[in-house]
Order: C-alpha cells, then sequence, then structure tokens
C-alpha cells in the first residue's frame, strides 16, 4: 500500500465546463463576454432565505453577514431582464440539453425519464436570484466509471447549470459584477471519492476534459473550464478546494491539501498532550497597552477610532506560527477566518511577537493582561470594536475546532497549489425546486437521436491523427488533450493543402508559447486563423510568419491577414528575389566565403535569414545559399 493509501485518502472531482452554445441556459442572450462601458448599472442587497424545513444554510448566513452591497453591469443588447431578475426564466435550453446529454451518453451514465430544475441557495453576489438553477442530467450506473491505472473512478452526477455572474473588483464594502457570463450554459461532472493518489486525480481530470474536447461543443480559454477538488483523509475531514484552472495544479493541490491536514491533526495531537480541552472565549479591550506604541499599523488604528482587541489562545503557544503549507502557517489559517468572519485586515498574534513595531515589553504587558501562561498565545485585531470582535470570535471556532483535527470547510485554490479559506461547507438545506421552469420529458426518440451524433472516442482520434494526418504520436496525443483540438480538425478538414504537422504545432507550441509571453492570443477569432493557414497553403506566406502574423492578429482581431501581412512586410518573396538578397550578401562576403569555403555557410545563412525571416522558408533559403556559394568556390571567385 502506498503512502496515500494509508493515510486513507479519498478525492473525488466536479469538473464545470462552459458549452458554446448560440444562446445563454435560460434566454435568448448570446454567450459572449464584454469589456466596453456597461449600459445599465443597479445595486442589491441579497439575503439568505429558510428551506422547506426551515433551516438556514450556514456557508449563506456567512455572505449575508458580510454586510456587502452588489453592483451588477448591463448591457441593453447581449444582456436581458431575466439576468438581472426582472423577469422569470424562459424554458431549459434544448442546444445545452443535447449537449449534457450527449455527455452522459459518452459516460454510460443513467438518464432519467423526466429532468427538474432546481435552485440553489447562492448569495455571494455571483447569482442576482440568489440562487442558481442547476438540473441533474444523469446519475452514475453500474457501468459509468472512468478507467484508470490506479482502478475505476465511477461518476456520480451530470448536471447542466447556470455560470454565476463574472466578478470585475471588490471593495470592503461592495462587489462589482459583470452579467455577461451569468446564465452561461455550464455542465458539472462530479465523480464518486474513488480517486487514491494526486496523480490519479490529474489523469482523471485529464480524462474528463478529452471527453469535452472530442465532443466539440464547448468554449476553451481561460476561465472555461473550472476544477473543484473534494479531499479527505481517514482521520481528518471532508474539504472541498473550489477553483483551480490549469489542470496541471490539481495533483499539487491535492498533494499540499493532504500535507495541511497532516499538519493539523500533529496540532490537535500536540493540544491532547498539553491536556488543552477548551479555548478562552473572552475577549478584552486591550488598548491601553498599546498607548504609546511605536507600531504604526496599531497607532494608525487606535487613532482612526479603532481599538485593540484581543483573546488568549490556551495551550497554543507555538503552534500558529507551524507551517501547514509552503508559506502559510496555522496563524495563516485564523487571519483567513478573521477577514472573512469580520472583515478586518488581517491579526496580530504573539508567535511572531516582537515584530511590526510592537516590543517585547508591550508583548509581556499582553500576555499579562489576558492571563496567558507560558504555553498560552494571545491574538489581537486593531479595527472597529464590533468588527474585531467578529473576528474573534471566528478565531475563537477556528482553534475549538482544532482540538478534534481537521474542520469540513470549503476553500479556494491559490495559484501555487496552495488554499486558503472561504466558508463552511454548504449543506443540503440550499436546495430546492424551481417553479419557473417546467420538468422536461426525456423521450426515446431523442436519446437514439443523440447516441448517433456522438463523435469518436479520443482513442480513436488518436489513432486517426498518426495514420491519416502523419502527426507523430507524442504530438498527436498533445493535440487530443489540446483545447484546440476542434479547431485543429476544421482547419485541416476546411484545407486539403494545408499541412497537419504545421496546423498541429501551430496551434500546440506556438500557441502555448505567444501565451507565455503575455500575447492575448484568445482574441484571435477561428477565421483568422482558417484565412492564415489558407494563405499558407496557397504559398502567399512562410510558416516561420506564423508567429509574427498571430501576435498581430492577437492585438487587432477584426483586421484580415492578408492587410496584416502587408503591413508587416511578411508576403513571401518568390526564388527570383530571394536569389537576389543571397547574392548581395555573397558578394559582400565574396573575400569571407573564399577563405573559409562550406564552412562560411552558416554565417551566409545567419546574414539572409536576418533580412528574409518571415518572407520565404529558411529551407529554401537553405538550398538557395547552398548552391550559390557552391557556384562561387567552383569558379574560384572569378
Amino acid at each position: 500500500m502506498n503512502v496515500y493509501g494509508a493515510l486513507g485518502l479519498k478525492v473525488g472531482l466536479e469538473l464545470h465546463q462552459q458549452l458554446n452554445t448560440k444562446s445563454k441556459l435560460f434566454c435568448d442572450c448570446p454567450t459572449e463576454l464584454r469589456d466596453d462601458e456597461p449600459h445599465v448599472v443597479f445595486k442589491r442587497f441579497l439575503r439568505p432565505t429558510r428551506s422547506e424545513l426551515g433551516a438556514v444554510d450556514e456557508a449563506a448566513l456567512l455572505e449575508y453577514e458580510k454586510g456587502k452591497a452588489y453592483i451588477y453591469q448591463a448591457y441593453v443588447d447581449t444582456t436581458c431582464l431575466v439576468e438581472m431578475d426582472e423577469e422569470p426564466p424562459h424554458q431549459l435550453n434544448d442546444e445545452a440539453l443535447d449537449v449534457a446529454l450527449e455527455i452522459a451518453l459518452m459516460l454510460n451514465a443513467e438518464i432519467p425519464d423526466v429532468i427538474q430544475v432546481m435552485r440553489k441557495v447562492v448569495i455571494d453576489g455571483s447569482n442576482t436570484t440568489g440562487f442558481q438553477r442547476t438540473a441533474v442530467i444523469a446519475l452514475g450506473g453500474p457501468c459509468s466509471a472512468i478507467d484508470d491505472l490506479e482502478g475505476p473512478v465511477r461518476v456520480q452526477t451530470i448536471c447542466l447549470e447556470e455560470d454565476a455572474a463574472r466578478k470585475i473588483s471588490e471593495t470592503e464594502s461592495e462587489v462589482v459584477f459583470r452579467l455577461d457570463r451569468l446564465g452561461i450554459p455550464l455542465i458539472e461532472v462530479s465523480t464518486a471519492p474513488d480517486i487514491k493518489s494526486p496523480e490519479q486525480a490529474q489523469r482523471v481530470a485529464l480524462r474528463l476534459g478529452q471527453l469535452f474536447r472530442v465532443l466539440g461543443k464547448v468554449k476553451r480559454g481561460l476561465g472555461t473550464i473550472r476544477q473543484d477538488i473534494n479531499v479527505s483523509l481517514e482521520k481528518g475531514a471532508k474539504v472541498e478546494i473550489k477553483g483551480v484552472q490549469e489542470l496541471e495544479l490539481i495533483s499539487k493541490v491535492v498533494e499540499l491539501e493532504v500535507q495541511r491536514q497532516l499538519k493539523l491533526l500533529e496540532i490537535r495531537d500536540e493540544l491532547a498532550r498539553r491536556g488543552v480541552s477548551d479555548v478562552d472565549s473572552e475577549i478584552v479591550d486591550v488598548t491601553q497597552v498599546f498607548c504609546n506604541t511605536k507600531s504604526k499599523v496599531v497607532s494608525q488604528g487606535i487613532m482612526k477610532g479603532g481599538k485593540v482587541m484581543a483573546v488568549r489562545l490556551t495551550g497554543f503557544a507555538g503552534l500558529l506560527g507551524l507551517e501547514l503549507q509552503p508559506g502559510r502557517k496555522f496563524g495563516t489559517e485564523l487571519k483567513d477566518y478573521a477577514v472573512a468572519w469580520g472583515k478586518v485586515k488581517g491579526i496580530f498574534h504573539t508567535d511572531e511577537m516582537p515584530a511590526y513595531g510592537i516590543s517585547a515589553s508591550e508583548v509581556e504587558e499582553l500576555k499579562r493582561v489576558l492571563g496567558c501562561g507560558p504555553q498560552d498565545a494571545a491574538v489581537f485585531v486593531v479595527d472597529e470594536e464590533d468588527k474585531a470582535g467578529k473576528a474573534l470570535k471566528a478565531i475563537v471556532r477556528r482553534c475549538k475546532d482544532a482540538l478534534n483535527g481537521v474542520p469540513d470547510e470549503t476553500r479556494a485554490a491559490n495559484p501555487d497549489g496552495t488554499t486558503r479559506y472561504m466558508r463552511p461547507r454548504p449543506g443540503a438545506s440550499r436546495m430546492y425546486p424551481e417553479t419557473d421552469v417546467r420538468p422536461i420529458i426525456v423521450t426515446e426518440d431523442r436519446i437514439k437521436r443523440l447516441r448517433e451524433l456522438l463523435p469518436e472516442t479520443p482513442e480513436q482520434k488518436l489513432k486517426k491523427f498518426v495514420e491519416k494526418y502523419g502527426l507523430s504520436r507524442d504530438l498527436a496525443q498533445l493535440m487530443v488533450n489540446s483545447y484546440n483540438l476542434n479547431l485543429f480538425e476544421r482547419i485541416v478538414s476546411s484545407i486539403p493543402q494545408a499541412s497537419p504537422i504545421v496546423v498541429a504545432t501551430t496551434l500546440e507550441y506556438t500557441w502555448k508559447s505567444l501565451k507565455r509571453e503575455g500575447v492575448p492570443i484568445e482574441n484571435i477569432k477561428e477565421s483568422s486563423l482558417l484565412e492564415l493557414f489558407e494563405a499558407l497553403a496557397q504559398g502567399s506566406v512562410a510558416k516561420e510568419a506564423i508567429p509574427e502574423i498571430m501576435k498581430a492578429l492577437a492585438e487587432r482581431p477584426e483586421a484580415h491577414v492578408s492587410t496584416l501581412m502587408d503591413e508587416l512586410g511578411l508576403k513571401t518573396m518568390s526564388p527570383k528575389e530571394v536569389q537576389d538578397v543571397v547574392d548581395r550578401i555573397i558578394n559582400d562576403n565574396r573575400d569571407l566565403i573564399l577563405s573559409r569555403g562550406d564552412k562560411a555557410l552558416k554565417i551566409v545563412m545567419g546574414k539572409a535569414m536576418s533580412m528574409l525571416r518571415g518572407k520565404v522558408e529558411g529551407r529554401i533559403v537553405n538550398e538557395i545559399v547552398k548552391e550559390r556559394i557552391a557556384q562561387l568556390l567552383r569558379s574560384g571567385g572569378r
């Protein structure tokens, strides 16, 4: 048994993928994002509602207690009253439902006879309604599993739901959302907790992504696919990690969450050894301790009318500085709770003091006022009394949880694979039926029609790319895994003269290289790429010019390729024009060539390509340079 098996690691995935439909899920608005100034701006406050059983979801309650106002930006031509929650939703988008059903068929899932849209309470402002509309499209049956070398991973549910509004900015008092993304159809595939290692989690996510892409009806680009990961250890807890956008980050997120839970279990065991059975909840005003402090942060907070509020953490001395994940300590977790529940900017604790201008004598006085013993830590917050009190109460609750090990919670993924606290895990009380959308009957004829339209499997595409298009197996595998998979197939099928190898290397290697350089490559339109490869197939442009033209297309998406080729001087030169350039270079370097012979080829080639790069293929330049140098050497320079 490997180390993860010994720990009882269980991982489940939730993959969310935007569908590339003509319109949104519950209205006829287009599924396009906007960056221009909005036409309409309005403000809302959201409040939690009780479930049919009278319960209030804890996650929704946290969002409500933040007390924020939500500002919404809309457009009169691409958003409508449905997104503003001023009009009931229309019937579920048939095109989106067909795509979701096709994915269910590809995964051998069990499709119900009737599909019922549900409401899921979400009051973080990302939905104007205060809930997200979602529908279970299929359930995992006995044959619905993803094969993997570490064992099959069962599919649990496949849902079709509306994407949330796009966050534009956030301050302490309000959040600005744009409604262009709200309502874009989103498919969610959830697996059972059958995944046994970080590497398996990444492989399963890759496989699901392949199925999405071979279907050819999903959006591509950053933010169009998001992965949530549920991680638990036998002695730990179930933790939901939201918003992992990069596939390559999945294994690292799981690995670091395992590390975090193991460290929290160490803290639990150490607290037990110290005999800690409870955490003091008395919050004390210690402003007087810092009345003459040299700390700018503390003094400025007091001058603004704030107070210094503190709490003793019995038995926690030395534990707040323990690193749980790279760059993140237990004290960082406490800060996350304080920020989420109290809206404060940060906290101070005695494991990291004296520091920040706080003197050793102030630390000692703080401990004296709080009655701290040698094994006790102290935490204090400088802010308005009410906010500081809420922050410290959240810290006390989190420290009480530490006595039991790992708390159930929802966390957000950071770009480096670490995670931060978001909110409590939601409960079942936040789901209830959507009464404004009629249930949908799934007929046998519909299933039969969709089954006949199912695409090739990833394995079939891999074989075709190698045998029909001549790609190497490695390049073919990269294309099967690529977000540009369907774009590749559309280009090579639309332009028979185009080289599949050049198209594939452009969409894989050139695309990624330009993206790493910061080029907004996602701006390039498919029609522009078709025009570019058409010009390449006709010999109007050299393949060496592709990166420069793509850069220009990314900056000017509306421009024609032919126009950019003229502006950049990248139209292909004729062999006669190339020969004239080479002859001038050879004539200017006659003595060097005659003295060094064939060894001068590299020098001449470098000079020629510096003048001709992007205007002619390097292969052609090389042939002409070789031929003209050979002629000069045969003639002895005469």
